[in-house]
């Protein structure tokens, strides 16, 4: 731990802004992966899973979490990875 009370506090919050970013993070990756099983399986809520994915990528790139070009990739391939297996 860092001696100066500037770097300790930022430390803290850098530390609480990366649990919040992995949770972000893991929650798009987890509908991501929902939307893809559910296109394999021939899902008939396949649309609300992708719809989903896309709304935690939206709101990832929001967040700052996301780039918006990393965000905007993820929903690409998502969307090609559906229209593949439709």
């Amino acid at each position: 731990m860092a001696n100066i009370k500037s770097k300790q506090k930022a430390i803290l919050s850098n530390q609480k802004a990366n649990a919040r970013n992995s949770a972000i993070k893991s929650s798009v990756k987890t509908a991501i992966k929902k939307a893809k099983k559910a296109a394999e399986n021939k899902d008939p809520k396949t649309a609300d899973f992708v719809a989903n994915a896309h709304h935690e990528i939206d709101k990832a790139v929001s967040k700052g979490v996301l780039h918006l070009n990393n965000g905007a990739r993820k929903a690409s391939r998502l969307d090609a990875f559906i229209a593949k297996n439709k």
